[in-house]
Parts: structure tokens; C-alpha cells; sequence
């Protein structure tokens, strides 16, 4: 079974050009760190419209048939800040630890922390995340924070990603542990 990853920049600005998207970029270089399992990537890069937003992830899901989207950027509280909006639109059913374990990550570096409304949602047997737009956050929420032994003192949420598609009926996903370890229960150990 194929393991397919959507991911979806949100930015006006390095949809027009004006700058170079650094979300997709620093996702993909994430992934092929992190993901020992094969996998395909379908990106976009998209402005910050809702009702765009909402059409590439249903596209991302229903027609491309990713088992996962990671969209970066658009989740603050400005008022061009869709992309959670536009998630829970879409959405089957809502996630909310993903959200919560994000903002508790990045509190460890900013009190802004607290402005970001990251959601995690499923649609059909899709896990869709919302991650914050600098690649230095993505890495950090993806990863978790380790000590200079490399011991984990905050989990990443990609520690619950794999496990998380498998209940989904997805593929089975491994990782490199040296940079995220993929937590299952005993019980759901690939035989």
C-alpha cells in the first residue's frame, strides 16, 4: 500500500511570487529525514482564501487520496489567517491533541504561542494537520524537544502520526527513531 503525503503552503504572498514558500521545502526535507517508509509528495502552494483552502484539501484527499496533508502557515489570528477555518470545514472529525501538543511545543520557545489555533482534523481516512509556517517550528512540532543527550523532554506529534493512520486503515508507517520514534501499543506492532 503506498503512503501518500499532501502538503499545503498557505501564504498570499509566495503564492504571487513575491517570496520564495519555505513551508513546503522545509516539510519535504522533514519527511525524507524522518520517514523510512516509502512515500509520494503531492504539493500546493495556495493563497490565503478559505474557500481554496477547503477545495485543495477536499482535492488533496478525496481525489489524490493522501493518507496524510501537512498545511504550514495561515493559523494565527489575523484576519487573512484561514487555514484552521477552513480545515474544520472540511473535517469528519476533530483531533484536538495535535493542536494542543503543538502550542505546548512552541510555549517552550514563545509566550505568542498561545495565538496560534493549529488544528488537527480527519476527513475519510485522512489525518489533516495544521503546522506553524517557519521551518524551524515545523521541525520543532514534527520532532519534539530533546536535551543535548538527545532525550525527549516534550514529544512531537509524528510520534502519534503513524499509529494514527494505521487506526485509520492507512499504511503502515515506520520512521527513523534517531529523529522522531513512531509510538505504538504493544498490540499494534506490524507482525
Amino acid at each position: 500500500m503506498s503512503f501518500r503525503i499532501g502538503l499545503v503552503s498557505v501564504s498570499d504572498r509566495a503564492s504571487q511570487g513575491v517570496y520564495e514558500d519555505k513551508g513546503i521545502p522545509a516539510l519535504q526535507e522533514w519527511l525524507a529525514s524522518a520517514v523510512t517508509t516509502p512515500f509520494e509528495i503531492v504539493d500546493r502552494l495556495i493563497a490565503d482564501e478559505q474557500a481554496l483552502i477547503e477545495a485543495t484539501l477536499i482535492e488533496l484527499v478525496d481525489v489524490e487520496q493522501c493518507d496524510l496533508v501537512l498545511t504550514t502557515g495561515g493559523t494565527g489570528p489575523a484576519l487573512r489567517d484561514v487555514t484552521p477555518d477552513a480545515t474544520l470545514a472540511v473535517a469528519d472529525r476533530e483531533m484536538p491533541g495535535f493542536g494542543e501538543q503543538m502550542r505546548q511545543i512552541s510555549l517552550k520557545f514563545v509566550p505568542t504561542a498561545i495565538l496560534s489555533r493549529q488544528v488537527g482534523v480527519i476527513r475519510k481516512r485522512c489525518l489533516i494537520l495544521n503546522l506553524p509556517g517557519q521551518p524551524k517550528s515545523i521541525r520543532e512540532t514534527l520532532e519534539g524537544l530533546k536535551d543535548g543527550l538527545g532525550h525527549i523532554i516534550v514529544p512531537g506529534i509524528f510520534a502519534a502520526v503513524p499509529y494514527c493512520i494505521q487506526l485509520l486503515e492507512g499504511p503502515y508507517i515506520e520512521t527513523d527513531p534517531e529523529v522522531v520514534a513512531a509510538f505504538r501499543p504493544k498490540s499494534a506492532i506490524k507482525p
